[in-house]
């Protein structure tokens, strides 16, 4: 995991925190929240057998002890024994799909960063009991990456937020390259006359943090 995505989602676990990291890959970001002791307790898993391999000699060569867990999402967690989620680095439908199973009784706080379709997770995640409370962007090796912290706080987002995230200044490096992404599809864009009102519909909205 890049050092700086690993220290933006660490940011936002908070000492009372008993985290599960979903799809841990080599366990890198449970590593770094258990030897800062960032939280009260930290389990990993992953789906891949592989992966988990390497977690655990990464564990091993570090000398800290995670339990690790072969699961296909929250499938073989208990998470009774939980209340914050890391889901960083997969696809926004993957990410839903593991939160079909998220058990609200238990789980206070979601942390996700996905690689696409940033509107529909923030809307989706919103149904089922979530609101984004808090957003960081950050630049790393030619990449944006949105990572939010989702909690039971009673905040609905608006139509920009949840296209666009929660206003920051500091962010607008970032709206700009959005602004300017879709402006050059607008006009590359072949005919289909309602593919681009939605793009213009787009570009009136994010007006709005420029």
């Amino acid at each position: 995991m890049k050092q700086l995505r690993l220290n933006t989602i660490a940011g936002f676990v908070e000492k009372l925190d008993r985290v599960a990291d979903i799809g841990c890959d080599h366990a890198y970001l449970a590593i770094f929240l258990k030897k800062e002791k960032k939280c009260t307790s930290v389990i990993a898993s992953d789906i891949h057998k592989n992966a988990l391999e390497m977690a655990k000699k990464n564990c091993q060569k570090e000398n800290v002890s995670i339990p690790l867990f072969l699961s296909d999402g929250l499938e073989n967690l208990d998470q009774e024994k939980l209340n914050t989620l890391i889901i960083s680095g997969m696809g926004t439908n993957t990410i839903l799909h593991i939160l079909e199973s998220v058990n609200k009784k238990y789980i206070q706080k979601l942390i996700l960063q996905s690689n696409n379709d940033l509107p529909k997770l923030r809307k989706k995640v919103q149904k089922i009991g979530y609101s984004l409370t808090e957003e960081k962007i950050i630049y790393e090796n030619g990449h944006y990456y949105v990572i939010g912290k989702y909690t039971k706080e009673k905040r609905k987002l608006n139509c920009v937020e949840i296209e666009y995230g929660i206003y920051h200044e500091e962010n607008h490096s970032y709206y700009l390259y959005l602004f300017n992404e879709l402006k050059g599809i607008v006009k590359n864009l072949p005919g289909h006359f309602s593919k681009k009102l939605r793009l213009y519909w787009k570009l009136w909205l994010l007006k709005r943090y420029l």
